[in-house]
């Protein structure tokens, strides 16, 4: 039986998640100068959604079409492939216009939607505090805005001329209306939500904890590195993005205590709405002392080279990429001798390190205090006997320093950051002036 050309249902939402009971079956295209690149990705990503693969295409071409991404010639390729797959949706490895997305759900009479709206599945699915879940509404509201349009083509049907087309025209204004207004809304709470963390944040700055984020490609194994490093019950799968609340703990080495964020994994094409939806978990990455790198020892070379390049042109979209830095290669427990070397070719001044076994883990943590000492200032102080307090504050966020008791007070060399010292500096002066 041939395949029904009725437009798409588009009053009924589109969830990938939908597979997960076997209702979608999803066919790949993509179009561009080097178009097979990213669907290994994209493949990965349905995976993770629960969408069974039953089919791909794609097009070489210098830029996809303006109006329906594919050529004419080759969405009527694709749509005798839909008939042989029996695919019941299209995915597209890139970011579609709305324009193409209806020409494309026009010409091949099934939904069609693209990686961005794949992530943001993932990211609905996955999104377990109150500040994720907000996080993911607004992206959310703001992607489908500009597709709106679509959600009323049913009323075309109630014929032509006039009084058939202002109802359905009122009613997308007064939709498109109702969603600026849940943006707005949830655009204060998640201010509220900013304002809390942001109070948290201020504490730890103020007691000068040094923090340090672990970022990296998505399902590098980060989870499990902040398991092994810290001991926190954080939830570990192997999926992309199954961390996207940040988990912040407490690190103890060597009698210094440090601030370690898991945060959420990167990926090639990361779409740019995402990152400005999830700028306050991102800022945990902004603000760290330092930044452990993560990759994964176990993919192959030249997939690990495009994660890395992914990895640094996110960071430099934050602004991250200034912040001092140690690159750690995880999960060589899977690598034999000859692989460990060709890792090592790859990036030469990383820490080999698996999270499963422990090794090179006393390595990273030793590098991870040499780089925040080397920013420290030294410093004697004198304080006086009745000044615990400070004293106490000393030994609590210096772990090692030395200290002498001598009649007319504390003296304590230690070494501190910037805003520490600054905090501290006066009672330097009490031991110039002896």
């Amino acid at each position: 039986m041939g395949r029904s050309k009725s437009a798409p249902n588009r009053n009924q939402p589109i969830e990938v998640g939908e597979t997960r009971r076997g209702q979608q079956r999803a066919f790949l295209i993509a179009a561009g100068r080097d178009p097979h690149a990213g669907l290994p990705e994209l493949k990965e990503l349905l995976s993770t959604a629960g969408a069974q693969i039953v089919g791909e295409a794609t097009q070489l071409r210098d830029d996809p079409h303006p109006d329906s991404y594919l050529g004419s010639g080759k969405i009527d390729e694709v749509a005798e492939q839909l008939e042989a797959t029996r695919a019941n949706l299209v995915v597209c490895d890139d970011e579609l216009s709305p324009r193409q997305e209806r020409t494309l759900e026009k010409r091949l009479s099934v939904p069609v939607i693209d990686r961005t709206a794949v992530i943001l599945d993932i990211f609905a699915l996955h999104a377990g505090s109150a500040e994720g879940k907000l996080q993911v509404e607004l992206a959310q509201l703001e992607y489908n805005l500009a597709r709106m349009r679509g959600l009323w083509t049913h009323l075309e049907r109630l014929g032509g001329g006039i009084g058939t087309r202002g109802p359905g025209e009122s009613q997308i204004e007064t939709d498109r209306r109702l969603a600026r207004d849940r943006v707005s809304s949830v655009r204060r709470r998640l201010r509220g939500v900013e304002a809390t963390r942001a109070r948290m944040r201020a504490e730890r700055e103020r007691t000068s904890i040094p923090s340090i984020a672990l970022v990296g490609y998505t399902n590098a194994g980060k989870s499990t590195l902040m398991r092994a490093l810290t001991g926190a019950e954080v939830g570990i799968r192997d999926e992309l993005f199954h961390t996207l609340d940040p988990t912040t703990r407490v690190l103890e080495s060597n009698g210094r205590a440090y601030v370690m964020t898991d945060t959420v994994g990167f990926i090639r094409k990361l779409p740019h709405q995402l990152v400005d939806a999830f700028a306050a978990t991102l800022e945990e990455t902004i603000r760290s002392d330092l930044l452990i790198v993560v990759s994964d020892g176990s993919a192959a070379e030249l997939d690990r080279i495009e994660q890395l390049a992914a990895v640094e042109e996110t960071l430099r979209a934050i602004g991250a990429d200034e912040i001092p830095r140690i690159d750690v290669i995880n999960k060589v427990d899977l690598l034999d001798h000859d692989q460990r070397a060709e890792a090592t070719g790859v990036q030469p001044d990383a820490i080999q390190v698996s999270a499963v076994t422990g090794e090179g883990l006393d390595l990273l943590l030793e590098a991870s205090a040499s780089s925040i000492r080397s920013r420290l200032e030294q410093l004697d102080l004198l304080i006086p006997h009745s000044d615990g307090r400070t004293i106490d504050q000393l030994h609590r966020i210096a772990g090692d320093l030395t200290r002498e008791d001598l009649p007319e007070g504390v003296r304590i060399s230690v070494r501190l950051n910037p805003a520490q010292a600054d905090r501290y500096r006066r009672f330097s002066e009490a031991v110039e002036n002896r």
